[in-house]
């Protein structure tokens, strides 16, 4: 069911189901993706999203964590590339480098998370998103990297973010002050809020608030029961850019679509 620019998504069907049944069948035409993130203490958020990617169907997957944690991880992901790191483990500027040359190999890139949190780190990312012009999915710690400051992240195209609703408040707060997201909006409220920030903003967002996943495109939303979903922060950014890499064009069919296929995995 639909009313103007809100979409209402049941989990017993898709809503777009053109989309669900013309996805790529041949593991060469489904996309390549590159999962980079980690530091010394932690590859949690990058091991969870590499299992999603392929669970969600990525045709191949590379994965770039610091070189601190080379000794640690070993052959734990089939391809995997270390880049310098800093001495407290994360990622260093020079890492800079190693990352956009996978980038180039790849169709679209995830920023899991556990970056930790460091200065060289924020310049890595932060160069990294101007300088990338591909599909880029943003999650995690890596979103608390723009969430601060007026960022470029929300004048960049086929950028897709994945936020908690406490995040995607201090992102508005700082670059929309205009519109105001509050954490007490009802889903009615919240629906007619991310409309009109989305009609601002160029990144595609997912997020979840009194209990649906919200898709906010270009005006358009969608809403979907989350139900059980504690693990959405980590394992859907992957199914997002997946099925993002596998059927351009449509972002706001397409991430409706991977949401119904996150749920019902």
């Amino acid at each position: 069911m639909n009313q103007g620019h809100w979409h209402r998504q049941d989990i017993k069907e898709p809503l777009f189901g053109n989309t669900l049944w013309s996805r790529p069948q041949n593991r060469k035409l489904a996309g390549k993706l590159l999962i980079v993130g980690g530091h010394a203490h932690s590859f949690a958020d990058v091991g969870h999203a590499y299992a999603a990617a392929i669970t969600a169907g990525a045709g191949s997957i590379r994965v770039i964590l610091p070189s601190s944690l080379q000794k640690v991880v070993g052959q734990f992901f089939g391809d995997v590339v270390f880049a310098p790191h800093t001495p407290s483990g994360s990622f260093s500027r020079q890492a800079l480098a190693e990352v956009e040359l996978a980038a180039e190999w790849a169709d679209g890139v995830l920023l899991a998370g556990d970056f930790g949190h460091n200065s060289e780190t924020a310049v890595m990312l932060g160069s990294l998103v101007q300088n990338y012009h591909g599909p880029l999915a943003v999650a995690q710690d890596s979103l608390d990297y723009f969430t601060s400051s007026a960022t470029e992240l929300l004048k960049r195209p086929d950028t897709l973010l994945v936020i908690n609703f406490e995040k995607l408040q201090k992102l508005a707060k700082t670059n929309s002050p205009e519109i105001m997201i509050r954490y007490g909006l009802d889903l009615h409220q919240a629906v007619q809020t991310l409309s009109e920030w989305s009609k601002t903003s160029k990144p595609w967002l997912i997020t979840k608030h009194a209990d649906y996943f919200i898709v906010a495109i270009a005006g358009q939303v969608s809403t979907t029961p989350a139900g059980s979903s504690e693990d959405w922060q980590t394992v859907l950014p992957p199914y997002g850019i997946v099925w993002l890499l596998q059927q351009p064009g449509r972002p706001f069919e397409t991430l409706t679509t991977a949401v119904w296929d996150y749920i019902k995995r």
